[in-house]
């Protein structure tokens, strides 16, 4: 069987898959406080394609998708694509990044779909009203709410924050406190420029090595071994059930085991967060590609992803980065 290999011998084995670049949220580092201009529905990847393009990929190796959006949960039948997802006997693993207000309903549901076992839940703030500044949204009880029910529920949590200087970076060890009792991980997120107009002035630069000093200044922290793939750089805390990690997304320090691609919800195919896309898969299928032809092109397109993301970036056809995340799929 051909696998996805790229140019420097990292294998391709996950996918992250955006089902909408809708979102009821308006999160700051995201998008403007109007939000983004939205795309036409048909436009958007049916589930049908989207079905189509995760099968051909198992069939390279891909074995785990992590579905996101914009907010999955606001796309009309996601919890019915899910289930149909759950029946690719290749796939291992389906996880889902949600922001919270919508997923409560659907945790019973979730549980009974072996597949789906992680959930990462977006929540930068432990206080309502910042909360609710951030996502300029009053959704806070509703998010709280989940975090505790999916805390107590059979799939694994993580919870991302994004640490935005002069906003958040007063509640990190908030955050870590919260895995002294709770079997549930703490994501911290560098800020990155995906908020719809390029990277916002910041007065500090919060990075993975300020955050980890901060986290330092009250815990006892040990580094603990990642897969070799992970996005975190990950430590226990002493006495503590939970753990905590941080993402180096802005610094790019994880790129050399990359094993991931992207799929934007109209279809673009990104093999870096911080590349410009570099083909549409919608209209290829809807101009009647077949499996073999989409196989080929996923294998000559892996065998062109950057070795980081500052070349992909320096690569960008369309100039500086400026999309909102909801658009890219985080």
């Amino acid at each position: 069987m051909s696998t996805l290999i790229d140019s420097f011998g990292r294998q391709i084995n996950y996918v992250r898959l955006a089902v909408t670049d809708r979102c009821n949220l308006r999160c700051q580092y995201c998008m403007p406080a109007h939000g983004i201009e939205i795309v036409p529905r048909d436009h958007l990847l049916t589930y049908k394609e989207m079905y189509r393009i995760i099968r051909v990929l198992t069939e390279l190796g891909v074995n785990k998708v992590r579905l996101t959006g914009g907010e999955p949960f606001v796309r009309k039948g996601f919890v019915d694509f899910l289930e149909m997802l759950s029946f690719n006997d290749l796939l291992d693993d389906i996880n889902i990044t949600t922001n919270g207000a919508m997923i409560y309903k659907h945790i019973e549901t979730l549980e009974k779909l072996q597949k789906v076992k992680n959930i990462n839940l977006s929540i930068d703030s432990l206080k309502a009203d910042k909360f609710n500044e951030i996502t300029r949204r009053n959704v806070f009880d509703e998010v709280f709410k989940t975090m505790e029910a999916l805390e107590k529920s059979s799939m694994n949590l993580k919870l991302n924050v994004v640490v935005q200087s002069g906003i958040n970076t007063d509640e990190i060890n908030d955050f870590v406190r919260l895995t002294k009792d709770k079997d549930i991980a703490v994501r911290f997120i560098e800020e990155m420029p995906f908020n719809g107009k390029g990277q916002r002035s910041i007065e500090e630069n919060w990075n993975y090595t300020k955050i980890l000093n901060e986290i330092k200044s009250e815990f006892s922290v040990t580094e603990v071994q990642s897969e070799k793939s992970s996005t975190s750089r990950n430590f226990s805390i002493e006495n503590h059930k939970g753990s905590v990690g941080i993402i180096p997304a802005f610094t790019r320090t994880i790129c050399g085991d990359c094993n991931r691609i992207r799929l934007t919800s109209t279809g673009t195919f990104k093999s870096c967060l911080f590349d410009d896309g570099v083909f549409n898969l919608r209209d290829f299928l809807r101009n009647g590609a077949s499996n073999e032809e989409l196989k080929d092109l996923f294998l000559s397109l892996v065998k062109e992803k950057p070795e980081n993301g500052f070349i992909a970036e320096a690569n960008r056809k369309k100039g500086n980065v400026s999309e909102s995340m909801s658009t890219i799929g985080g």
